[in-house]
């Protein structure tokens, strides 16, 4: 009898969370060491000789046409062709873009299965399946570019890299996004400015329930149905990220920008990353190769994100939108309702209050 779906998933989770409390499970390569670019498995696989390997990687984002289009889908483009080059050709990914392979909010659930291989997503999608990454969206924790660097570089970075091993996912590139709201109507730069049955979209149960408490109603969809929703008179407002507001033009159904270049309560992280199931079917060269390109890609990753939120911004400006940014009394108002979910998630997921501790850790600490 072929298994049902979610027997597979349970499956292949339990196989990923089993890989990565042993050293060498039979017919597969011990984890990497530590989260992004360091170390390279050994074990059966990277034991044996280099053999040709296809892999699927699928994301959400549209297929950049150029340089300047969606970065995060530039990073996965660059990610195929540096592994091509790095292994001679021995490797090869196939870049399946604009949720071609998979809907945007089943793409780990496709990873775990095996019907992809890698992806750049975002996290909290996932939060479902696996509730500790819900601390990756978590509404006003991170503020700035700055900081989701360091968060990926401290304690808090370690251990959501380590807790994505252990759900069965190798991260190779670390990807933030800032967020941003686009409002057909007048602009939202504090709770206050929500008005009574207001319905907003905004990725991140957390997000959700704040905007909840400020007096919003919510739809749950992906960002790439946000144009559809708004067109059709679904939604009012709409919370993502600066690249999606531009890939989906955005801007020619909002008539107000809050853009993330001051403040903003909203980032979330997008990592590229390539399932234990498929890393351990690479040898030890390849695995050295894969993991040097996802470093690589670092730097660009940064950069390209923090010059998202200027190029977004001036997208909205020049097509005649009001945009504003936020003040620091404007950011502040937020931060009741932000550490209310906070506390919310410390209290309700199993390891929340270690995650938020560490992320607090990190903010303390600058």
């Amino acid at each position: 009898m072929t298994p049902t779906r979610s027997r597979v998933f349970t499956a292949a989770l339990a196989m990923a969370t089993a890989l990565s409390m042993t050293a060498c499970a039979p017919g597969s390569g011990t984890k990497t060491d530590t989260g992004t670019g360091d170390g390279a498995a050994t074990g059966d696989a990277a034991a044996g000789e280099c053999t040709d390997v296809a892999m699927r990687l699928s994301h959400q984002w549209p297929e950049p046409a150029a340089e300047d289009g969606d970065f995060r889908a530039l990073i996965a483009t660059k990610f195929a062709e540096g592994v091509d080059k790095e292994t001679d050709g021995k490797v090869k990914v196939t870049v399946y873009p604009n949720s071609t392979l998979s809907k945007a909010t089943e793409q780990y659930d496709a990873m775990m299965t095996g019907a992809i291989d890698a992806s750049v997503f975002p996290l909290d999608y996932a939060s479902g399946r696996v509730p500790q990454w819900s601390i990756t969206l978590m509404p006003a924790l991170v503020q700035s570019h700055d900081e989701a660097k360091a968060w990926d570089s401290g304690e808090i970075g370690q251990a959501v890299h380590e807790h994505m091993k252990e759900n069965g996912l190798v991260a190779l590139t670390d990807v933030w996004n800032a967020g941003a709201i686009g409002v057909k109507g007048d602009p939202i730069l504090r709770p206050d400015d929500i008005k009574g049955g207001m319905t907003m979209r905004a990725a991140g149960t957390y997000v959700e329930h704040m905007l909840e408490d400020a007096g919003a109603g919510i739809t749950s969809l992906p960002s790439s149905e946000i144009y559809t929703a708004m067109q059709t008179g679904i939604l009012d407002a709409a919370v993502t990220s600066t690249g999606s507001f531009a890939s989906y033009n955005l801007q020619e159904l909002v008539t107000s920008f809050t853009s993330p270049t001051t403040h903003t309560f909203w980032f979330m992280y997008e990592p590229l990353v390539v399932t234990t199931e498929a890393f351990d079917k690479l040898c030890a060269e390849q695995q050295d190769a894969v993991l040097k390109v996802g470093k690589d890609l670092q730097e660009y990753a940064y950069t390209a994100s923090q010059e998202d939120d200027a190029r977004v911004e001036k997208i909205f400006k020049d097509a005649g939108v009001d945009v504003v940014t936020m003040s620091d009394a404007d950011f502040e108002a937020w931060l009741p309702l932000a550490k209310k979910q906070w506390d919310d998630y410390a209290k309700n997921v199993d390891g929340g209050q270690k995650f938020l501790d560490l992320a607090l850790k990190l903010r303390e600490g600058r």
